[in-house]
């Protein structure tokens, strides 16, 4: 495969489609360690059998039924500490795509959940290839419920496009559409910088300035949603600010 390694060469130029694999993400990790797999390359899965969420997570998916992709970036423009800045243009990306379905209900939800209403639409897992200070490779995960309409009783609150819109897609052409979503939402980082998706996202934070309940350890909380700091700290307030790392704290639903 003949692959271009220049980081300029748009998200999704080349568009792999793949019948069934464990992982996208493991897949594209293996690919790039092999040298076949360089920037902007796009992994599809018609089908995966161990797909991967956060924190050690497992994402469920229908065969055929989802999006289930993974995407491989060179972000050479920004420091390994920066990962989380990188999520946050992967879900503005994924929040512009939605809405293009459907136009109220989008919100983005900290981490990296893409929710419409209360329920869960998508997620986003990144993994890193990084050489000291060198962030090599972003491996970004996407997972979104597209057709499916029946999920297991373990994910009580998924909901797919289909289910909002009463139509049906096509789960690869969908893909590769999300791929120039994200692909304009990239070159906006490059250009423009951090602080103005980072304010576009706190503005479409889950829940932001409502009372919301969070668990650290064994101890459930009320506090309520403030923003989400450009290293991914959620901030809330009640008697104090309070500021959480990621993975530090649960929702409670």
């Amino acid at each position: 495969m003949n692959i271009s390694r220049n980081s300029d060469r748009y998200i999704g130029q080349d568009f792999i489609e793949l019948g069934s694999v464990g992982s996208t993400n493991n897949y594209a990790m293996e690919q790039v360690h092999a040298g076949l797999a360089f920037h902007g390359t796009i992994y599809f899965a018609y089908e995966q059998s161990a797909g991967k969420g956060q924190r050690g997570k497992s994402w469920t998916s229908s065969p055929g039924q989802n999006i289930t992709m993974s995407i491989v970036l060179k972000p050479e423009f920004l420091q390994p500490v920066q990962q989380f800045i990188l999520s946050v243009t992967i879900a503005l990306a994924c929040y512009d795509f939605l809405k293009k379905y459907t136009i109220k209900g989008w919100s983005i939800k900290w981490p990296n959940d893409i929710y419409w209403n209360d329920r869960k639409a998508g997620g986003i897992l990144i993994e890193s290839i990084c050489k000291g200070n060198e962030w090599l490779f972003a491996i970004c995960g996407i997972g979104i419920n597209i057709n499916q309409i029946e999920f297991p009783d373990y994910i009580p609150n998924a909901i797919s496009l289909r289910q909002i819109t009463g139509k049906k897609f096509s789960t690869s052409e969908l893909a590769k559409e999300l791929g120039h979503f994200i692909d304009k939402k990239y070159k906006e980082l490059k250009e423009k910088g951090v602080a103005k998706l980072l304010s576009q996202y706190n503005s479409l934070l889950y829940k932001r300035n409502q009372t919301v309940k969070l668990k650290k350890g064994n101890i459930v909380f009320e506090t309520i949603i403030k923003e989400v700091t450009p290293l991914g700290q959620l901030i809330t307030y009640d008697t104090l600010d309070k500021s959480f790392d990621l993975g530090e704290v649960e929702w409670v639903i």
